[in-house]
């Protein structure tokens, strides 16, 4: 998420050219940046209340499979949260290439990291996880 949001930084910068007039874009931008936090912030104090790890890079290690809160809307809460976060910025930022950043980090989180997690999510939890997959959307 960092290194897209550099990258949504450093083409506004670069390319100035792109700048969008967008009313209340500072209010705008500031909410949804907080909403993103929230996104993101919510679902792992509730894997913290289940007992289970937040550790993305570990999901072999999962106790239990979170299915309540914002985990009933979205299997990725968190990283939408993230997305949430970038397009935030790129309304702060007003710039057309800015947000380019949001879907390179949706394409890219899902390749490499929310597909191998449900992989492991799936040997762990069997068909627990593959009914919670089938009720629940991967974003949204």
């Amino acid at each position: 998420m960092a290194l897209c949001g550099a990258i949504a930084w450093g083409l506004a910068a670069a390319f100035p050219g792109g700048h969008l007039v967008l009313p209340h874009r500072t209010a705008l931008g500031v909410a949804v940046l907080l909403a993103g936090i929230v996104l993101n912030v919510a679902p792992k104090r509730h894997f913290r209340r289940a007992g289970t790890t937040v550790d993305p890079m570990r999901p072999r290690n999962s106790t239990r499979l979170v299915q309540s809160g914002l985990h009933r809307w979205s299997r990725n809460p968190m990283y939408l949260g993230h997305a949430v976060i970038l397009l935030g910025a790129a309304i702060l930022l007003a710039n057309a290439l800015a947000f380019a950043a949001v879907p390179v980090y949706v394409l890219y989180v899902t390749r490499f990291q929310i597909l191998p997690e449900e992989r492991a999510l799936q040997v762990r939890f069997g068909q627990d996880y593959r009914d919670y997959r089938r009720r629940v959307r991967r974003w949204l």
